[in-house]
């Protein structure tokens, strides 16, 4: 997500046409008052807008009008002519009419919550509340249509006459205004999909088949369509808690809305021959995550017609200024309500200053031919893995015209064209290659084809290798290769030894996604820096990942690793895996010892064979692209991993037989609005004796990073166990509680708290396994006789960017064994994060 996060604020840029009418302004009382969502409609038309909190409002049209109507409730209304096209900056001065004096509508403060009707319909909107009309039905079908776009906006003359868009400013001859905002901004990505979504609440499956897809020609633009699509998730505005951002807003329709908004009944009128109330929200705290804006009410039914959302400028979310949202729903009846329109947009931005440069990410969705109680298969829904279709990225226009459940305005008829003609500029073309690396990490050689990376593993230090230098590659045709190759070779100027490791995956079987891979590596690592064994032979070695911690770094292992296996995927996000994998580990520090005991004297070196069943289950996931490698779309589901590991000595003339069961499940949990929680259990037991270089290593954190499911308070092999249970609990309360307090209030920072613990046994036999005369031998213990446990305290969000976590060992801490116990820690992170 941060890596997504720095793609998306790198391009941002192109296109659009000029309205014929627009004006913008702000709406004053007698007393120099911004009055609050006044109506600003063009005269003898239905197009219009409301005053924000500030009174300001913008309004376009692509017609011509001679005249803008403004009225509030209480106030005369005023009539104004507009003698230009375009009209900026006016200032309207609404007075009071005598004869309601009594009854003016005050839109500001907080609103009573007795005897106010639009609470009492409010109430009647709880009592009629429906699930979501799809789910009424057993299985159901509908057309969908999503335009994504992004914009560069707040375009002005220094922007134009920067050196940045130098040989590019024929793109500034498309900029346009925001009918939301009022800021002019200039397109540089769009991207249309059509496709058809099967739906059965039984099974509780859905499916959704693409029919159509359409982009500005970006090579790798789905980066951008899943960083929106993502942020914008589906929704119901009748629940209580809308998430964006990874953040839980309160729906203004939530039961506890009366406790965090206040609300006005504004206006009624008909809308499609229906009798509906217009109430008026806005948030009773400041700084919490909220929205403000109206919503439309049926009279008999109490369904929700329409409603608008803008989240507060005040609330607890970095890199956004605005969030803009208009949901239109086609109520059928008492108990059927039906979206058929949605639309999202986001102001990206690095500060929330009014005048601060930034990008739009929008969302247009439209729903349509909607059908129901045609049954299917449940094999329908769960049999397709792969279903890329070259042809559905490859319409031409008559399948758009007919298609589109709406037309495109002439603002964007034009960015195809521009962008192709763009995309010719060398500059531009620098500028988006400088974007990937920052993106992917990889330097791109497309007349190779071969990517170099990843960059930020260049450098690295520890005790054994002392300055470490590391490069690297991987072939690349493109994001839906049906293999690939990667590799590294990296040199240690202390050791005086190099390090390599390369690996290859074939995806042979597109829909099962049947896979075989292998490689080899042979470098120098921190074993047990997880709980869960891995065999990714390229993985993540933590013994460079440091420059300093908070003791020597020198219980490394020299690993020389050979891998093999197969990978099939019989059912979406089910994965089986079989795999063999040859090792060898030895010592490689001089103050570490991995001996141990044989029948025939000392051994240094372990030789080993292993095979591995492994069943990985993700629920929810959504995933891009259809190659051999593909792109996690979403960050909210479950991982569930379990594997069966059986090391045989027949094999390879390897050293131990054994067997090793393990499990691990991660969850996130959103918890209303007190922010998100994340959980991890695991748990192992290995059958058999086997020396330290196999044993499950409680992971422990030597460095001075926040690492999740880590021990802070622990030295590397602290504890190792055969046998463990484990769990790590960390809650991010995202500002909940240092938002209620008015000295901490305008810094957004955030509560984070945290509490892990493992509780573990090791066998006599396989200490005495281990126990030699090496003065290095490590003390085998393990959490046998109380769960070892800490706890940490956390704030984030500190300059929006960086984190520190206060971390406490709750035990093992007095005890003979543990001298040099680490009781207090300070450690840290850094991330760009909403």
């Amino acid at each position: 997500m941060n890596l997504n996060l720095l793609y998306t604020f790198f391009f941002f840029g192109i296109i659009s046409v000029v309205a014929q009418t627009k004006v913008s302004g702000y709406v004053f009382d007698e007393y120099n008052e911004p009055v609050a969502y006044a109506n600003i409609i063009f005269k003898g038309s239905s197009e219009g807008a409301t005053t924000n909190e500030n009174g300001k409002f913008y309004l376009e049209s692509d017609s011509t009008w001679e005249a803008l109507t403004v009225s509030f409730i209480g106030y005369e209304t005023l009539q104004i002519p507009l003698e230009k096209r375009v009209n900026y900056d006016l200032k309207f001065v609404l007075k009071e009419e005598a004869a309601q004096l009594n009854q003016v509508l005050i839109v500001s403060g907080k609103q009573p919550k007795k005897n106010n009707p639009a609470i009492d319909i409010l109430r009647k909107i709880w009592e009629h509340k429906r699930q979501n009309g799809l789910k009424q039905f057993n299985q159901y079908q509908y057309d969908k249509y999503e335009k994504v776009e992004f914009d560069i906006n707040t375009i002005d003359s220094a922007l134009i006459k920067s050196k940045l868009f130098k040989g590019m400013e024929f793109v500034f001859n498309e900029v346009d205004t925001s009918n939301v905002t009022g800021k002019t901004y200039l397109p540089i990505f769009i991207n249309e999909a059509v496709s058809t979504v099967y739906g059965d609440n039984g099974f509780k499956k859905e499916k959704e088949d693409l029919k159509g897809n359409k982009n500005s020609g970006f090579s790798d633009n789905q980066i951008i369509i899943d960083f929106v699509d993502d942020l914008y998730s589906d929704f119901d505005v009748y629940d209580n808690y809308l998430t964006f951002f990874d953040k839980n807003f309160v729906s203004p329709i939530s039961r506890t809305g009366i406790n965090t908004y206040n609300y006005v009944l504004s206006d009624s009128t008909y809308l499609d021959n229906k009798w509906c109330y217009n109430i008026i929200y806005y948030p009773r705290r400041t700084n919490e995550l909220t929205f403000k804006g109206d919503f439309w009410v049926a009279d008999t039914t109490f369904a929700i017609k329409e409603i608008n959302l803008q989240a507060s400028k005040s609330a607890n979310i970095n890199w956004v200024k605005e969030i803009y949202i208009e949901q239109e729903f086609e109520v059928l009846n008492d108990s059927l309500f039906l979206i058929k329109r949605d639309y999202m947009m986001s102001d990206f931005a690095f500060n929330k200053k009014e005048k601060s440069r930034g990008v739009y990410g929008k969302r247009t969705t439209l729903y349509n031919n909607y059908k129901f109680n045609t049954p299917k298969d449940k094999k329908f829904y769960e049999e397709e893995v792969y279903n890329y279709d070259k042809d559905v990225y490859d319409r031409n226009d008559e399948f758009w015209s007919e298609n589109r459940l709406e037309a495109l305005n002439k603002d964007e008829k034009g960015v195809y064209k521009m962008l192709d003609t763009l995309k010719t500029v060398k500059k531009f073309k620098n500028l988006y290659n400088l974007g990937s690396i920052l993106a992917s990490g990889y330097i791109e050689f497309n007349s190779l084809p071969l990517d170099y990376g990843p960059i930020f593993s260049t450098f690295g230090y520890n005790e054994v290798e002392g300055v470490r230098l590391r490069t690297g590659g991987r072939t690349y045709f493109g994001k839906n290769d049906m293999w690939r190759l990667e590799g590294f070779l990296a040199y240690g100027f202390k050791d005086d030894k190099f390090k390599y490791g390369m690996s290859g995956k074939w995806l042979l079987d597109k829909k099962s996604r049947f896979i075989i891979s292998g490689g080899n590596r042979r470098d120098v690592e921190q074993t047990g820096a997880s709980l869960t064994t891995s065999t990714d032979v390229l993985g993540r070695s933590l013994a460079s990942s440091s420059v300093i911690g908070t003791g020597a770094n020198d219980k490394l292992t020299n690993v020389n690793l050979t891998t093999l296996a197969l990978e099939i995927e019989p059912w979406r996000n089910f994965i089986f895996s079989l795999g063999g994998n040859y090792r060898t580990l030895s010592s490689a520090s001089p103050t570490f010892s991995l001996d141990y005991n044989t029948e025939t004297g000392l051994a240094s070196e372990i030789k080993q064979y292993e095979t591995t069943l492994s069943l990985f289950y993700f629920p929810k996931r959504k995933m891009t692209g259809f190659g051999v490698e593909r792109r996690e779309a979403n960050d909210d589901f479950a991982r569930l991993f379990a594997q069966i590991s059986k090391g045989d000595k027949s094999i390879f003339d390897s050293d131990f037989d054994y067997t090793k069961l393990q499990f691990s499940y991660l969850q996130p949990w959103q918890i209303g609005g007190f922010g998100r929680l994340y959980t991890t259990i695991e748990a192992g037991k290995t059958f058999g004796d086997i020396p330290l270089g196999l044993l499950s290593v409680i992971p422990g954190n030597q460095s001075y990073f926040s690492i999740y499911n880590t021990f802070s308070q622990l030295d590397y092999y602290e504890f190792v166990s055969d046998t463990y249970a484990s769990f790590h609990l960390e809650h991010n309360f995202n500002g909940r509680f240092f938002s209620r307090i008015p000295l901490l209030r305008k810094l957004n920072l955030r509560e984070i708290v945290s509490v892990r613990g493992v509780m573990g046994s090791i066998s006599d036999e396989n200490i005495a396994l281990s126990t030699t005369n090496n003065p290095n031998n490590i003390l085998l213990t393990a959490p046998n006789h109380k769960p070892y446990w800490e706890y940490s305290f956390g704030v984030g969000n500190i300059f929006k960017v960086f984190r520190i976590d206060f971390n406490f060992r709750g035990n093992y801490k007095d005890d003979l064994n543990y001298p040099n116990a680490r009781k207090f820690g300070i450690t840290g992170s850094f991330g760009f994060n909403f």
